[in-house]
């Protein structure tokens, strides 16, 4: 997909976060002096729009800073935001950068049931594909025979072999094959999915350290990326996912999926104030080409409607 139809269809994915947050600023801001009540109602406004509070507060002591007491129209207060916006995301804006010299990089992919895991992985292996990459995934979500056969598809598809086992079999020993195999095919990225049955923290804890244990004895630097996917849909239930995921395992980056079906777009937001873990990628649709490198300056751009 051309970048200027994914940045339409990431506007058009953002169109109901917009809706809600620039129908908002239209409503207090229409050429309004910019007192202590229009800023507590833009804050209000901003922590309706899953910014989060420490997003709101910083973004309002700026406007406090350079704009109090000014006349100010709703355009500008949304052009203002962008800017304040892309300025908390840029230093996340970072994309996955696949090491050649490793054969293979060892992506671990993480995420509760829902999320877009098992695409995401079929996207990143068809977008590493185009770029030369020779990708072979691990369908360690064994519990869902859905995943294994959704991961066989888009092997299919991608022309990426896929390791997979018996119905609820032991995932680190699958990615201990599927590591073994990627080494001596001379494969340069080995994906592997896991299962995301957070109602059992402490298994699905116990299940993912053993997949990385399994990993080093054959790498010790293993896994070199673990890609959490997160669903925008979540909204704040987002952030809780990220807490429990780092307790699990060393998070390396994130992919925001589903915000062409989401209200709640400014999650990415908060989700970089309070970790400042890289974002990868954001997914606006279930085509390949959907999924695409994180630009803030789009994004916050897209999020108010500009």
């Amino acid at each position: 997909m051309a970048l200027g139809a994914f940045f339409s269809r990431l506007k058009q994915g953002l169109a109901r976060s917009t809706e809600k947050l620039a129908s908002g600023i239209t409503a207090v801001f229409t050429r309004r002096k910019l007192d202590d009540a229009a800023l507590e109602e833009l804050e209000d406004l901003l922590i309706a729009a899953d910014l989060g509070t420490a997003v709101a507060r910083s973004i309002i002591a700026s406007f406090r800073r350079t704009r109090f007491g000014k006349e100010v129209t709703d355009d500008e207060i949304k052009q203002a935001l962008a800017h304040e916006i892309a300025t908390i995301l840029a230093p996340v804006a970072r994309p996955l950068v696949i090491e050649r010299a490793l054969k293979p990089h060892v992506v671990l992919v993480v995420g509760v049931n829902g999320t877009g895991k098992t695409t995401t992985i079929g996207k990143l292996a068809q977008s590493y594909g185009e770029q030369g990459l020779r990708a072979m995934l691990v369908a360690g979500d064994t519990f869902r025979a859905a995943a294994v056969e959704q991961l066989q598809v888009w092997g299919q598809r991608t022309g990426a072999p896929v390791i997979a086992g018996q119905a609820e079999g032991d995932a680190a020993g699958l990615a201990f094959d599927g590591l073994a195999r990627a080494k001596a095919e001379g494969m340069d990225l080995l994906l592997v999915d896991t299962a995301g049955r957070l109602h059992n923290k402490a298994a699905l804890m116990e299940e993912l350290r053993k997949i990385i244990r399994v990993l080093r004895k054959q790498d010790p630097t293993a896994p070199h990326s673990v890609l959490l996917v997160l669903d925008a849909t979540t909204g704040q239930n987002a952030v809780q996912q990220v807490r429990v995921f780092k307790e699990m395992v060393d998070v390396t980056g994130l992919v925001v999926t589903k915000l062409d079906g989401s209200a709640r777009g400014g999650i990415v937001v908060a989700l970089a104030e309070e970790f400042a873990i890289p974002v990868h990628a954001v997914g606006v649709g279930e085509q390949a080409g959907d999924l695409r490198p994180f630009d803030p300056a789009e994004f916050a751009r897209g999020l108010m409607g500009i």
